[in-house]
């Protein structure tokens, strides 16, 4: 009996056992199961969510794979380019977005953002971009197309845009009215300030002394206001591309030789040095020239480079005396330096100086339209915070660049990247210029490489240096 006794509990036990891993078994895979129907649920509502997001946005969103083929397009890009969804899912980006220039004709491939952003494998904007819809009406629109990118080859291309067409229309109208207004406004002002330059030369009118005071400061508000009336029509002018532009080749060496020494007058009024230095540094591949120690030729004998360009060179020297001037206000002590450096497809200007800084804050925002530095140096020596907006538009006509480092309490140097071109593209240019003299020049195309004149020059004929 004992024995059946154990027996018996033992069969017992393993059913027992047996039992509760069954019930165990039954729970868990009842608990995976309510898991996933609950993980499937989730899923669907934020795939949900997702359409719901793409269906309500205005923009347009698409989604091209690596053939270029559409796979995603939304109805806020159905609305903009007048393409059905279903129409433009599987057919090319090419199909579908035809993009244009300003004269209405088409844009090669590899210019528009979506071929810019398969070749470079980077995220491209473009806020002047023009499309022609469905119904062949031109559309100002808005692009950022950024590709996917799997073991460092782009997979695809995710494109969001938008209709600013509108926009470009309000600004178009604040642009011509600014251009009118100033326009309309500068002859009166000159003629008050025609007055007033009368008035306060003695062979002309007499005038006591107290009077003479009032008038001088009349006259040098007027000429301000001049002076913000011009700038006001000048980026009306870059902003819709009236601006003049005449491009020349430019040897820069020469040019900046002989524009240091007009604009060292400026400098001396405030007993700043003045140095212009030319040297032959590396250029990294972000096109960004070292120049915090520029090769100096004083008390040397060169090679100099000859360091071509294309560009309007009463343009380019508007927009160096614009940086110089800025230099010399806000410098209490110490120098200026103008410099010219380049590598084989980059011509570089900058121009240093060793006065209050800028913020770091500010920097982002210097090249924007009235946008000041507020400070105490700003408010006493006031401008119309046109100037360096100003030089960033005709720099960009000469497809170059333009920016600025700076160190708070130590100074800043503004930095200008100009394509270069080669002695032989140069020759070629200038050649073609004597040949038709009223036909201007195209931008070449050719690649560039440096280029050394042929003479040793002296040091005193390639820097200037004045001390104060």
């Amino acid at each position: 009996m004992q024995n059946i006794y154990v027996i018996g509990g033992g069969l017992l036990g393993t059913v027992l056992i047996g039992g509760g891993v069954w019930v165990a078994f039954r729970r868990g895979k009842r608990k995976n199961s309510a898991s996933t129907t609950k993980l499937a649920s989730s899923l669907r509502d934020e795939k949900a969510k997702g359409d719901i997001i793409l269906s309500t946005i205005e923009d347009g969103v698409v989604f091209a794979d690596e053939q270029g083929t559409i796979r995603l397009f939304n109805p806020g890009a159905a609305k903009i380019t007048g393409w059905a969804t279903e129409d433009a899912q599987g057919l090319s980006w090419k199909s579908v977005f035809a993009f244009i220039n300003k004269k209405g004709e088409p844009l090669p491939e590899d210019v528009t953002p979506f071929g810019r952003a398969l070749i470079s494998g980077q995220t491209v904007r473009d806020n002047d971009a023009i499309i022609n819809s469905k119904s062949n009406t031109a559309i100002d629109t808005s692009f950022t197309v950024s590709p996917t990118i799997h073991e460092g080859k782009v997979t695809g291309l995710v494109c969001i845009f938008r209709d600013v067409s509108e926009e470009r229309k309000e600004e178009n109208q604040r642009a011509e009215f600014i251009s009118t207004a100033s326009h309309e406004m500068r002859t009166p002002v000159a003629a008050i300030e025609g007055y007033l330059s009368l008035a306060l030369n003695e062979k002309v009118a007499t005038i006591d002394g107290r009077a003479k005071d009032y008038l001088e400061k009349a006259h040098a508000s007027t000429k301000h206001l001049g002076a913000l009336f011009q700038d006001l029509l000048t980026s009306a002018k870059a902003e819709d591309g009236r601006l003049m532009n005449h491009p020349e080749v430019v040897e820069m060496g020469d040019f900046m030789e002989q524009l240091t020494s007009d604009l060292h007058f400026s400098a001396e009024k405030k007993n700043l040095g003045v140095d212009f230095m030319i040297g032959n540094n590396n250029v990294s591949s972000n096109n960004v020239i070292d120049a915090s120690t520029p090769v100096s030729l004083a008390g040397t004998k060169v090679v100099r480079p000859l360091y071509y360009t294309l560009i309007d060179p009463e343009r380019m020297r508007e927009v160096i005396t614009n940086l110089f001037d800025n230099a010399c206000k806000y410098t209490d002590q110490g120098k200026v330096s103008l410099g010219l450096t380049g590598n084989d497809s980059v011509v570089q200007i900058y121009i240093r100086d060793t006065g209050h800084g800028i913020p770091p804050e500010d920097i982002p925002h210097l090249f924007q339209k009235f946008y000041r530095v507020d400070n105490s140096a700003t408010r006493t020596i006031g401008g119309t915070g046109l100037g360096l907006f100003i030089c960033r538009k005709i720099v960009e006509l000469y497809k170059g660049r333009i920016w600025v480092e700076s160190v708070l309490g130590q100074g800043s140097t503004f930095y200008i990247n100009l394509p270069r071109i080669d002695a032989q593209e140069a020759a070629k240019l200038l050649a073609q210029k004597g040949s038709n003299p009223d036909q201007s020049i195209a931008a070449p195309d050719a690649s560039t490489t440096p280029q050394a004149a042929s003479t040793e020059t002296a040091a005193s004929n390639v820097s200037t240096t004045t001390t104060p």
